[in-house]
């Protein structure tokens, strides 16, 4: 009869696999300015009260004032992108799944910004986000059931 070790769960295996092995590099680098952009929507978020004119652009949304809608909700999709780039980054389980939909709400406010928002400005503009948003949502589909394995 084997005995279990009680520290079982932290013997290294030989052929340990990191989560973070399958991203590729251009992800990592955009985890790392989104690691970035979390803190700086935090900040905003807590301290935008002080700072008068504060230029905020995302997905073809922009503002001056941090506590307009526009600037609370560029603020928020900046922190959701942080938490998304910390649970692909510390290899959560929940990471591809909140990296996807982080994607997906890029595509939703690209999409708004670039069909919806013309109508009212009489401004057309195209979104180049989507260019690295297609990739971006078409590799993670690819790697998750991988993720959700190891």
């Amino acid at each position: 009869m084997e005995e279990q070790s009680a520290f079982e769960e932290f013997d290294v295996k030989s052929n340990f696999v990191r989560r973070r092995s399958l991203l590729p590099v251009w992800i990592k680098i955009f985890i790392w300015l989104f690691f970035f952009t979390g803190v700086v929507g935090a900040f905003i978020l807590a301290f935008g009260f002080f700072m008068k004119n504060t230029e905020l652009s995302l997905y073809g949304l922009e503002t001056t004032e941090p506590y307009s809608l526009t600037g609370i909700l560029i603020s928020f999709l900046f922190v959701f992108k942080g938490i998304a780039s910390y649970g692909l980054w510390f290899e959560e389980d929940w990471g591809i799944k909140v990296a996807k939909i982080d994607a997906i709400l890029g595509f939703i406010i690209c999409g708004i910004v670039m069909i919806v928002l013309p109508f009212f400005t009489k401004h057309f503009m195209l979104r180049f986000e989507l260019a690295v948003l297609i990739p971006y949502f078409l590799k993670l589909q690819k790697i998750e059931k991988n993720w959700t394995r190891i």
